[in-house]
């Protein structure tokens, strides 16, 4: 057996471990794991575009809600030198499984003190930094609007002014909620949405279509702006291109 096959299967056996994970705490609570499946490769890639789009500089980076790792380990590799990584997930299995990774992945075997995983809440993170990019792996259409809205002002607060959020959301939930929830529930989404709608009508500078996902999401860039502005001035021009 040569090198590049015990490689394969290793990576093989990786991402089968991971899968089941996340369907065991999916399964345990799916409304905050969000998805059954980890993101995949084109997701995590649209995902860290803002961390390659600013290198080689050096970064503060924080990744949000980072699950078994799916991007941050497609992140590690892109951070320039010297930079910063937070993560933070505030599942206890998780956060255990990301620090293993840290611990073991090669790119940081010079440079662990680069990253750190902390077990918590975004929102309950106590933490002065400000950050250049923002990667958010939070199911947010799975919480209530009133958390959704301390999240995203949370995000905001975090960013450096000009600094960049990128997030994912599904497609087609909307429709499949109509179809499949109660009017309670319904009533919630919709409230959620209209969050994120103001959000990205104030900040968003581009939306992508990322199809070779499971399931195709959108990802959303949402920038902190240079200077204070009220949101009716803002005038953000949203780029859409497809993946």
């Amino acid at each position: 057996m040569n090198d590049w096959t015990t490689s394969h299967d290793r990576v093989l056996a990786q991402r089968n471990a991971e899968g089941w994970m996340f369907l065991i705490e999916a399964a345990r609570d799916l409304r905050t794991t969000g998805a059954v499946a980890p993101s995949g490769k084109a997701l995590a890639r649209a995902l860290t575009d803002p961390v390659r789009a600013q290198a080689p500089r050096p970064l503060a980076v924080l990744e949000a809600g980072a699950g078994t790792g799916a991007v941050t380990r497609t992140l590690i590799p892109e951070l320039p030198r010297a930079s910063r990584l937070d993560i933070v997930e505030p599942n206890p299995r998780f956060a255990a499984r990301l620090r293993r990774l840290v611990t073991t992945h090669p790119d940081l075997a010079a440079r662990p003190a680069q990253v750190n995983v902390h077990q918590t809440y975004v929102e309950q993170l106590d933490s002065d930094q400000r950050y250049d990019v923002i990667v958010s792996g939070l199911p947010l259409t799975n919480f209530p609007p009133v958390q959704v809205g301390r999240i995203m002002a949370r995000y905001m607060e975090l960013l450096h002014p000009g600094g960049t959020l990128t997030y994912f959301a599904y497609l087609g939930t909307r429709k499949a909620r109509a179809l499949t929830a109660s009017r309670a529930e319904a009533r919630r989404h919709a409230a959620v949405d209209e969050v994120m709608a103001a959000y990205q009508h104030t900040y968003a500078t581009g939306r992508w279509t990322v199809w070779a996902n499971l399931p195709p999401a959108y990802v959303w860039h949402l920038q902190r702006p240079l200077v204070s502005a009220h949101r009716d001035q803002l005038e953000p021009q949203t780029d859409r291109a497809s993946r």
